[in-house]
């Protein structure tokens, strides 16, 4: 990470404030469009389909449920939050509102680009078919970018289309992925429970957008271990990992303090295989017991290609700058440190190479820029005190 160095007329190392935090720019490759809604949303829409099985219909508290109902240390139990949430986006209407709020809340928060994934298949309950939720989720991020620009925000949504592993769908759901890919659908993902649902038990759908030249990600080293890893690059061919925290199965910290990696870890970093790690999340699923303990600590330091995620935002009750306040606070990472993160997660997004260059060096690379340059004007910058 960034080399922590005094400079005259410091007290050493810089490290952002929160507003800083709160105005850099951020770029998030893992976030859910069912665990992101705002909890007057889901009240709102609750009640205009009928929807009568929210534990509670005052939006404060009902944030609070959400988070609290999360915070099982259990991966399932954390899933099963989603049903609240997936039961009022049943209707084109209430998938462009969520979608739009999506776009706003992330621009608002500093995100300049985003991923933004979920699965067509938990939304054709009121009758959409599958064409018709892309389209309708795609029309709400416009919508959204537009009302961020209004606002004075710049945003840019792609969509990841999600399979669910435990479901028989994912060549369909694949096909749909591609059929969209040039209609802002930027990519394809499965999710859900791991455990006894490895990914190459979608094996045919993976297949088939290598053949098409499509980009994927697969949930893999959450909840399971290095198979999982394993099989979603060795056999599959996904281009990132979300999550992977366990690759850390396969490192070995010494004592005294030298680090060896095995042949799988070896891989991934050297391979440069991105890893959508998500640090408040890992700590509910228990995949992680404190910000300090994350693995995403080492494997920084390490020269891993890590990537700071908000997963969900409402069960997790977090943001991007909250995930890197947090991260902040327990390893005093500098601006120069968030830049990074951010960097990683644009040379990892699914754009095209120019436009993730131009991304970088247009509008990142100066954001964080002008951020390190404030010191320079704050109140005795300059005369040693």
């Amino acid at each position: 990470m960034e080399k922590q160095t005094a400079i005259a007329g410091t007290t050493g190392p810089r490290i952002p404030t929160a507003d800083q935090i709160a105005r850099a720019p951020k770029v998030l490759l893992h976030d859910h469009l069912d665990g992101g809604l705002r909890p007057e949303t889901i009240v709102e829409l609750a009640a205009a389909c009928g929807y009568e099985g929210l534990p509670t219909t005052d939006p404060a508290k009902l944030g609070a449920w959400f988070q609290e109902a999360a915070d099982s240390g259990s991966l399932v139990r954390y899933l099963e939050t989603f049903a609240h949430t997936c039961a009022v986006m049943q209707t084109r209407e209430a998938l462009v509102r969520v979608a739009a709020d999506c776009a706003e809340d992330l621009a608002a928060d500093g995100v300049v680009y985003a991923e933004v994934r979920y699965a067509p298949e938990q939304h054709l309950e009121a009758g959409l078919t599958l064409d018709e939720v892309v389209e309708a989720v795609n029309e709400g991020f416009r919508l959204g970018e537009a009302n961020a620009r209004a606002n004075g925000h710049r945003i840019r949504v792609g969509t990841l289309i999600t399979a669910m592993r435990h479901a028989a769908r994912s060549q369909e759901i694949a096909e749909l992925a591609n059929r969209h890919r040039d209609r802002g659908v930027v990519g394809f993902d499965i999710a859900g429970a791991e455990a006894g649902f490895p990914p190459t038990r979608h094996q045919a759908a993976f297949d088939y957008l290598k053949g098409e030249n499509n980009h994927f990600t697969i949930h893999a080293g959450e909840a399971f271990g290095l198979p999982s890893i394993w099989e979603a690059l060795q056999c599959c061919g996904a281009d990132r990992l979300g999550h992977g925290v366990r690759i850390m199965d396969d490192i070995t910290v010494n004592e005294d303090g030298t680090v060896e990696l095995g042949r799988l870890a070896a891989y991934v970093r050297d391979k440069r295989v991105p890893l959508e790690m998500c640090p408040t999340s890992n700590l509910q699923t228990a995949a992680a017991t404190s910000y300090a303990e994350h693995p995403i600590g080492l494997l920084s330091r390490l020269k891993f290609r890590v990537t700071v995620n908000t997963d969900n935002r409402l069960m997790s009750g977090t943001s991007m700058s909250r995930e890197f306040g947090h991260l902040v606070e327990a390893f005093d990472y500098t601006l120069g440190d968030l830049e990074w993160f951010t960097v990683n997660a644009m040379k990892s997004a699914f754009l095209p190479f120019d436009e993730r260059l131009a991304m970088i060096n247009d509008v990142i690379k100066p954001g964080y820029a002008e951020l390190k340059a404030e010191w320079l004007f704050s109140a005795g910058a300059g005369t040693g005190s």
